[in-house]
């Protein structure tokens, strides 16, 4: 039977990754944990999948400060049952040029011994994507010249 985290341990954890105190996040990170962020990796690189401690400190430590100077992670609500936690969070993000990106998501947590084993972040992309580029993305279909398909189906 999987061991229940605790909720102290949970926001610990949480604490420490919003103050960015990277050797608690460290500590609390399993050897093998497996990070997935979804999301357009081409525009937002802290998207995608790490497979273990060092690969996940790496983003936290050098892709992340590459996209924002400063950031924060608030978390809204979090769900506790045994290892398993679900989180509802903003994140907020101040860009190198001084434009401030928040946006929410959704964290989908394992904990194995009372470190975090596998975190899945679910993020709203279209709206980061469209804050962080500084426009708004078309849903309109275009043709190869980039006319919009007025007449065009889409199911």
């Amino acid at each position: 039977m999987p061991r229940t985290v605790s909720r102290a341990d949970v926001l610990a954890f949480y604490q420490a990754y919003s103050r960015r105190d990277l050797p608690t996040v460290a500590a609390f990170l399993h050897e093998d944990v497996h990070w997935t962020v979804s999301g357009p990796v081409d525009v937002l690189r802290y998207c995608g999948e790490r497979q273990n401690r060092g690969e996940v400190m790496h983003m936290i430590t050098v892709v992340i400060p590459q996209m924002f100077r400063e950031r924060r992670f608030d978390p809204e609500h979090i769900l506790i049952e045994g290892d398993a936690v679900a989180v509802l969070a903003r994140l907020t993000g101040v860009q190198h040029d001084g434009r401030v990106i928040s946006y929410r998501l959704a964290h989908f947590v394992r904990f194995r011994d009372g470190k975090v084993a596998a975190l899945t972040s679910i993020i709203d992309s279209f709206n980061a994507v469209e804050q962080i580029t500084g426009r708004a993305i078309s849903l309109q279909p275009q043709g190869a010249g980039g006319e919009p398909l007025d007449d065009l189906i889409v199911i």
